[in-house]
């Protein structure tokens, strides 16, 4: 696992140049997992956010997306990942300590409910961090404020249920490691605007707050 650990921080050391925009084609990565749950809907979704991203906040991310299994050693390679879905997920115990193992080591997981993954995906993080919960995060936290400000959280991307959007955190020794959006639909937010139609009002606040999560993960913790 030290060998696993060492190549995440290789790719984190791309990562700070990448922000300071002299490293190319670092990839963001969407987590493929078991279960029977769609791990790839919003197809769209990560190309945009590396464009707007590339365009915004001086990364240099490429715009293809990357795939890597939950239980894959290649998890170690990116310091951003991305779970999103409408059903079902599982992780063997493997996995679940893997990607325990990633995050303690200083990799970031962004959750987006897709909607109707909530009871399973809090099910299966139970299985990677036993003894904690999500907490909803606090607005004053710097995931609402380090690129773009957002003083009362989460935009609304989609109606699912009609409750305000939330957002939940899993904090390891102080630090943000994993960051759920529920009720809102990020991914969603960021997808080509033919897919669904939202106002170009709604996908510009998803889009910048995905480049809050991206400019968190890669140079805010």
């Amino acid at each position: 696992m030290k060998g696993l650990i060492f190549k995440f921080f290789v790719g984190s050391l791309f990562l700070v140049t990448s922000i300071n925009g002299t490293s190319q084609n670092l990839s963001i990565a969407r987590l493929k997992y078991n279960g029977g749950g769609d791990w790839y809907s919003s197809r769209t979704a990560l190309p945009n956010l590396a464009k707007f991203c590339n365009e915004n906040i001086g990364t240099s991310l490429s715009r293809k997306e990357a795939i890597v299994e939950v239980g894959s050693a290649d998890l170690f390679k990116y310091p951003f990942v991305f779970l999103t879905g409408h059903g079902n997920v599982i992780f063997s115990d493997f996995e679940a300590s893997q990607l325990r193992q990633y995050l303690e080591s200083g990799g970031f997981l962004h959750i987006c409910d897709n909607y109707g993954m909530n009871d399973y995906i809090s099910r299966e993080m139970k299985k990677v961090f036993p003894n904690q919960e999500f907490k909803l995060v606090p607005f004053s936290h710097p995931i609402y404020q380090i690129s773009y400000q957002f003083p009362t959280g989460l935009p609304k991307v989609h109606k699912h249920d009609d409750k305000p959007p939330q957002g939940f955190g899993i904090f390891i020794e102080g630090r943000l490691v994993c960051f759920y959006d529920f009720e809102c639909d990020l991914g969603n937010g960021w997808e080509d605007q033919e897919v669904y139609n939202d106002p170009e009002s709604i996908r510009l606040k998803a889009l910048k707050m995905g480049a809050n999560l991206i400019q968190f993960a890669f140079h805010g913790q």
